[in-house]
C-alpha cells in the first residue's frame, strides 16, 4: 500500500504486527483474563486511549518506507521515537529529484514567530525564487554526477547535497510512538 505524498514522495506500508487484541490483552494481563470479546474489549481500548492508559499499544506496531526531502527526515528524526535506516550516499548514488513548493506555498517569514511563515508572496517573486532553486538543484546535480563520472569517491561528492534532495528511509516503531508522532505532526 503505497501513499503519494509531494512531487516525488511515497509512503509505503512494510510490515504491520500486533491487533487490537493484543493491546486488550496486554491491558489485562495484570488482571489475567485475557480477551473478553468485542462487546466490552471495544470500550476497553477507547478507554486506554482516552485516559492514556497507553503502555498496552507498545505492543504493536509497523515499519514504513518513506522517500521524502532531507529536509522533511531532519525534523522527523528529532521526534528520537523510531529506529531508522536512510539511503547511504556512502554506497548509492542519490536520484536527482529535489522538492519545489508550489508557488503558493511561498511565504515570507512570520513577523512574530521566528519559526513560522507569513503572507503568502506575490506571484512574481514565487516564480523567481522556484526558478533559482531548481537551477541551483540542477547546477550541484551536475557537479555531484561530474564527480561521481572522474571517479571521486561517493562521500566526497555528496558534499553539496541541498536538504531539498529526495532521500529514502525505513522507519520502525511501536504504536504508541507512531499515535504520538502523528498527532504531533498532523497540523
Amino acid at each position: 500500500m503505497e501513499l503519494e505524498v509531494l512531487d516525488y514522495g511515497y509512503v509505503n506500508l512494510i510490515e504491520a504486527w500486533g491487533s487490537d487484541e493484543r493491546i486488550v490483552e496486554s491491558a489485562r494481563m495484570s488482571t489475567g483474563k485475557g480477551f473478553r470479546g468485542w462487546d466490552a474489549d471495544a470500550k476497553l481500548l477507547e478507554y486506554l486511549w482516552t485516559h492514556r492508559h497507553t503502555s498496552p499499544f507498545e505492543q504493536c506496531g509497523l515499519t514504513l518506507e518513506i522517500q521524502a526531502p532531507i529536509f522533511v527526515f531532519r525534523q522527523w528524526h528529532r521526534h528520537r521515537t523510531q529506529s531508522y535506516s536512510e539511503l547511504s550516499a556512502r554506497y548509492a548514488q542519490m536520484p536527482n529529484e529535489h522538492y519545489l513548493p508550489e508557488p503558493g506555498q511561498v511565504r515570507y517569514q512570520a513577523p512574530h514567530n521566528k519559526q513560522g511563515s507569513g503572507d503568502v508572496v506575490p506571484d512574481a517573486l514565487a516564480f523567481e525564487f522556484l526558478a533559482r532553486m531548481a537551477s541551483d538543484q540542477e547546477r550541484l546535480y551536475q557537479t555531484y554526477q561530474w564527480a561521481l563520472d572522474q571517479g571521486i569517491s561517493r562521500e566526497m561528492a555528496r558534499l553539496n547535497t541541498p536538504v531539498s534532495r529526495y532521500s529514502r528511509m525505513r522507519a520502525s516503531a511501536n504504536l504508541l510512538n507512531w499515535l504520538r508522532f502523528v498527532s504531533l505532526r498532523l497540523g
